[in-house]
């Protein structure tokens, strides 16, 4: 082309404005339509140029035909959406994002191209979390907490645990999870007038593993055993009933004491008290704890004295003096021994030295009829006639002549007489107390600050009261109006069971050293064991031997 270019340079910008009529370029140029075929180049420029084809080639036009552009770069908006689209951002699930896409397209491109890959399905991608579906508080919490949390699993409390999955879900409206990544969206609620037909099929039990398990064991409606207690007497402020850790029972029957073993059935008579119309006002084992003898027992009689009997050699060891009127109530604290009379006094005995009375509490106006030392040896419970309950503690001791009219606590609730006493054997300043026919109520005691915990009215007069050694229960047995045996779930106060069989008032009450049985003496001159309690562990392992044997003899050879 340079040696067909010889016009000036005045020439050449007149001739690029107007169309040139000159030869075309034999590379890159064709003839206008209807101009005349130049002549052909000299020799010295075709041996530069390359060969021609041997054919035409069909020119590429693109199908469907489609409007040229002369800008090719992408939309500034266009091409921010797509970014965001790749790093994970809501905006990956837009429209534009998604491209190619009808909304993404010019206006006027509205027939899609062949061969292109259809559009991606509006749920994201399943390898990239979406943030729009998970909260990121939550998940910054799920993951910090690990760190502030590490050592509060060793005193985690069952109860703080179900108060923190509840106040959860109601803070998220049950959405709370502990998924920090989300992948997916949630499926679509359902509208408020769907009615499903499966609904009730697979929802019926959607909370029960969620419910705590509930723990159920069979108790006995009928007594597990019957003796008969001719001439019990039927006096409400006396207590008669006893049974220690050897497995041996006490029943004072009119003026006799008798023992029976509950390993072997054996029953022998201990004493029998001397002089007309004298009879045994109470009675109590010395607590030797488990594995203890069990060899002394404490015996109160009408005639004002407390005697020591040596059970083994059935014989009385010592006699003791200083109430005025029959002695109601006995209560063990290791070598000292607690008495309660009508004369309304509770008296302290040392038994291990001669000058045996060691303190004296008058807080009572009336008979004492209600007397039991705490677990720890600390507090003594004393319930009277005149519908007062006492705490003591050992002030006494330090009084010049052992005497003390004020106690630890002063109790006056109750509308009635108060005989039914029970220390709690697994919280520490638990006391549980119940009321005669006109108050029928068992209250709860926090014998450290004395405030009342709880009071359940019974319907029904409280004879006597009895922890469960094993379980969170206790056992109350009544008089009138429905002579009844009434085991309840603490603290909820709930009835396990309401056993009825006595046919009078049940006036006493003992429990068994293995804490599965309670016996009750009535007012109908029965004794009745009724095995109502779990019994802790070593129970339920007696009882599954005892099924495995069972098992084992009825198997088929």
């Amino acid at each position: 082309h340079e040696t067909a270019r010889q016009d000036t340079p005045a020439t050449a910008t007149l001739s690029s404005r107007a169309p040139s009529l000159r030869a075309p370029c034999a590379l890159h140029c064709r003839p206008p339509p209807g101009a005349r075929r130049a002549a052909r180049p000299p020799a010295h420029a075709r041996a530069h140029a390359l060969p021609r084809p041997t054919h035409r080639p069909t020119p590429r036009v693109p199908f469907p035909p489609q409007k040229k552009t002369t800008n090719n770069a992408m939309n500034p908006a266009k091409y921010e959406e797509c970014m965001n689209a790749m790093q994970g951002t809501p905006l990956k699930r837009s429209t534009a994002a998604r491209l190619p896409s009808s909304a993404a397209r010019a206006p006027d491109d509205e027939t899609p191209r062949r061969g292109r890959t259809p559009a991606s399905r509006p749920h994201g991608d399943r390898f990239i979390p979406q943030r729009s579906a998970m909260d990121m508080d939550v998940s910054h919490f799920e993951l910090t907490r690990a760190r502030e949390e590490e050592n509060a699993t060793v005193n985690a409390s069952p109860a703080k645990e179900e108060y923190k999955k509840a106040l959860a879900a109601n803070l998220f409206a049950g959405g709370a999870t502990n998924k920090v990544l989300a992948f997916k969206h949630k499926a679509p609620a359902a509208p408020a007038d769907h009615q499903n037909s499966l609904r009730v099929l697979y929802t019926q039990n959607r909370d029960a593993g969620l419910l705590p398990k509930k723990y159920s064991r069979h108790i006995p409606q009928a007594p597990e055993r019957i003796l008969d207690a001719p001439e019990l007497l039927d006096d409400y402020y006396l207590n008669l009933l006893d049974w220690n850790e050897r497995n041996v029972l006490a029943v004072a029957l009119g003026d006799s004491i008798y023992l029976w073993n509950a390993s072997d059935g054996s029953i022998q008579q201990l004493m029998q008290t001397s002089g007309d119309n004298s009879h045994v006002t109470s009675l109590a084992w010395v607590q030797d704890g488990p594995g203890g003898e069990g060899r002394y027992m404490a015996v109160g009689t009408s005639d004002h004295t407390v005697q020591i009997w040596d059970v083994q050699r059935l014989k009385q060891v010592r006699s003791m003096h200083g109430h005025r009127a029959r002695v109601s109530s006995l209560s063990w604290n290791g070598p000292l021994l607690s008495s309660g009379g009508r004369d309304s006094v509770v008296m302290q005995h040392d038994v291990r030295v001669a000058d045996h009375k060691v303190g004296t509490l008058r807080g009572h106006a009336q008979e004492v009829c209600g007397l039991k030392w705490s677990p720890s040896g600390t507090q003594l419970a004393s319930g009277g006639n005149d519908n007062i309950l006492n705490v003591w503690d050992d002030r006494y001791t330090s009084s010049a002549n052992g005497v003390c009219d004020q106690p630890l606590l002063r109790l006056d609730q109750h509308r009635a007489a108060v005989k039914a006493l029970a220390w709690c054997p697994w919280q520490r300043n638990l006391l549980a107390s119940g009321g005669g026919t006109a108050d029928r109520m068992i209250r709860f005691w926090n014998s450290s600050t004395g405030a009342c915990l709880n009071a359940v009215d019974t319907h029904s007069q409280v004879c006597a009261l009895q922890w469960a050694k094993h379980d969170r229960e206790l056992v109350s047995s009544h008089g009138y109006s429905h002579n009844q045996l009434i085991l309840w779930k603490y603290p909820s106060m709930v009835k396990v069971a309401e056993l009825t069989g006595h046919t009078s008032r049940v006036l006493h009450m003992a429990q068994s050293p293995d804490g599965t049985t309670v016996v009750t003496a009535a007012a109908d001159e029965t004794l009745r064991f009724w095995k109502i309690l779990s019994g802790g562990e070593a129970s339920k392992k007696e009882r599954a031997a005892a099924k495995e044997s069972i098992l084992n003899s009825m198997s088929i050879r």
